[in-house]
């Protein structure tokens, strides 16, 4: 378990620290730590390649120093000509300790599903996306190299057009990797079990800022993690890694959305502004949803007094113009890639728009059974949805990304995809997305319930407060099988594991090819692979680059091209072998062929035992090393 700590290191320490600089404190200051860490390293990186420095864990701590003493001196100066109102006390300290203590239990619950579904740390993800991130985290650490364009050069290289990628999440990742000493994939998975646990202090920092009671935070806590939709289909299908970090940390961005708003001034703007590139620095797609999410704040404002408009607008016109500056090789990247000759087909309708809203209030997408309890107390949530407040915004929220849902998942219209590109027009992410403001629905269902029956019991059976929500907390934990941890692993099981381990996309014994190539090639030497076996893996797996580096068949090198179609020709072909000089291929690596339909080994490398240019120097019944010897 030492990636993960030192991944909870990384996650939250230079957010600490600068926000602290900046005057966050108490909840405000944890909840928004790790979105202010990611601003940080992923501005870091891109900005460091642009100066020719490498990115490492001296650099990230540098910056960290830098972020943190232009926060300071940002506060400084504000709070010399404007200082802050004390903020009203909210919590007895019995009330943080419940909320911390639902809190630690919601992360350990978490956790536990998602370990229970990997089987362990270090298990390999074996979804069409893990092979990218793998590869960039290993790029970074092994080159230095920050630049947005650089992961995508582990894949797409020489004369292919270079493919930007944002890689806040890489660059923490890859610090983790070479602080820890631990293997890609237990850097990954490290990552990956904190994400619940990250989901549940972002909606409790939520709560807190809009001044709900201690019993909606505890209780916002336990249904973050409860929804198998909300960051554990992330897990399974991709995994989406980036956008479920960016789903589980969009909502402090609302939070430092409200404290500008409350309060114009530098220091809050800056706030503001390391959100905002925070959630870009992630994933492009995450700061739109980030949009979706905290938009309808403004609309709750606006409602309550038209006057606000306005000065609104004005107040976050600087924020925009300081956002676009610090973040423009983000947006720039963004933006080239919308406008490139990328194929876009988006994903096919799901389900009529009927079955798909059974499926968003039953919280129940491709699941067996339905997540009951969430929906019940989602229903509640609706029943006593005037009592909800400062918080009433959140059901626009619910309700924009919820059509958001209905419509990419039974819809194929033109509009839709267009307006759903961010996302690849996927149902998955918008239902991730919509499953957030429902469980704070939910939760809402859940704290009102307990004041509806305090307000009965508690006068007539002299119940105290603290009983009956211990009652309500309680019971719904029980009735929900312990928030749904054994549903919500076997999602997450299929993501990792198989009940037969030679089913997999790459399996154990691919796995211990690729080891050792790692032992026989040296330094610089390539090795000649199938783009669609679990060989696409080699390069995280073990530092030697290989042809094929994703499984991704979009526009690949001209070089790839030639050998997938006829490195078998190698002795007879002048191409082939002027590309295998320009690549320096050394070796060949074949794993087991792709079960899926009409993904057998490319044509170029079929037929290779025997083959007078190649001996062989390793096989296992999964998968076979060829030294090349011409």
């Amino acid at each position: 378990m030492l990636s993960v700590s030192i991944a909870i290191v990384v996650i939250a320490v230079p957010g600490l620290v600068t926000g602290l600089a900046a005057g966050l404190r108490g909840w405000v200051l944890a909840g928004m730590a790790p979105l202010l860490s990611y601003a940080i390293g992923g501005l870091t990186g891109p900005w460091t390649a642009a100066m020719g420095v490498s990115f490492n864990a001296v650099t990230y701590a540098v910056s960290t120093v830098v972020f943190a003493a232009v926060a300071f001196g940002v506060r400084k100066l504000t709070v010399r000509r404007r200082p802050p109102e004390p903020e009203p006390g909210l919590w007895a300290r019995r009330g943080h300790l419940a909320v911390l203590a639902c809190l630690l239990f919601a992360a350990v619950a978490g956790g536990y599903a998602t370990l229970r579904g990997m089987g362990r740390i270090g298990v390999l993800p074996q979804g069409f996306d893990a092979v990218y991130h793998g590869n960039a985290v290993r790029y970074i650490a092994a080159t230095g190299d920050g630049s947005l364009f650089g992961t995508g050069s582990v894949n797409w290289y020489g004369d292919a057009a270079p493919v930007f990628y944002p890689n806040g999440y890489h660059l923490l990742a890859a610090v983790t990797y070479s602080l820890s000493g631990a293997s890609i994939p237990a850097t990954l998975d490290a990552n990956t079990v904190l994400l619940p646990g990250l989901l549940a202090l972002s909606l409790v920092t939520l709560v807190r800022e809009f001044r709900g009671r201690a019993v909606l935070a505890g209780a916002v806590a336990l249904t973050a993690v409860a929804p198998v939709m909300g960051v554990y289909e992330s897990m399974d299908r991709g995994p989406l890694l980036p956008f479920a970090l960016g789903v589980t940390l969009t909502p402090p961005a609302a939070v430092a959305l409200r404290r500008y708003l409350e309060r114009v001034a530098p220091d809050t703007g800056l706030v503001l502004v390391l959100a905002a590139v925070g959630l870009l620095c992630i994933h492009s797609s995450t700061l739109f949803g980030g949009i979706l999410f905290a938009g309808p704040l403004l609309v709750q404002r606006w409602l309550e007094s038209w006057r606000r408009i306005g000065r609104d607008l004005l107040a976050l016109a600087p924020i925009a113009v300081v956002s676009l500056l610090v973040a423009w090789l983000q947006l720039f990247g963004a933006l080239g890639l919308a406008e490139s000759a990328l194929p876009y087909y988006g994903w096919p309708s799901e389900y009529r728009a009927t079955t798909a809203l059974g499926a968003l209030l039953g919280f129940q997408h491709f699941e067996p059974h339905p997540q009951v309890w969430l929906s019940v107390a989602l229903f509640l949530g609706i029943v006593f949805f005037t009592r909800a407040g400062a918080l009433r915004w959140i059901g626009l929220t619910a309700a924009v990304t919820g059509l958001a849902y209905l419509a990419v998942a039974s819809s194929n219209a033109s509009i839709v995809m267009a307006l759903s590109r961010p996302w690849w027009d996927d149902p998955y992410r918008f239902f991730s997305m919509a499953a957030i403001p429902l469980t704070v629905l939910a939760a809402h269902g859940l704290a009102s319930t307990q004041a509806w029956l305090r307000d009965r019991l508690g006068h007539r059976l002299r119940v105290p407060a603290v009983a009956v929500a211990v009652v309500v907390l309680a019971g719904f934990v029980v009735l929900s099988n312990g928030l749904y941890v054994r549903s919500n692993g076997d999602r997450v099981y299929t993501g990792y594991q198989a009940a037969d381990p030679s089913t997999l996309r790459v399996t154990p014994g691919e796995q211990s090819a690729m080891a050792e190539l790692g032992k026989l090639a040296k330094p610089g030497e390539w090795a000649m692979n199938d783009r669609f076996d679990g060989t696409a893996w080699t390069y995280a797996l073990t530092g030697i680059r290989t042809v094929a580096a994703h499984f991704d068949e979009t526009s690949p090198p001209a070089d790839a091209v030639v050998l997938a179609n006829r490195f078998r020709d190698y002795s007879t072909d002048p191409a082939v072998r002027a590309a295998v000089r320009r690549l320096n291929i050394h070796w060949v690596i074949l794993g087991k062929p792709s079960a899926e339909p009409g993904k057998p080994y490319q044509p170029g490398l079929i037929g290779l035992a025997g083959a007078p240019f190649l001996r062989e120097a390793y096989r296992n019944p999964d998968a076979v090393i060829y030294r090349l010897t011409a």
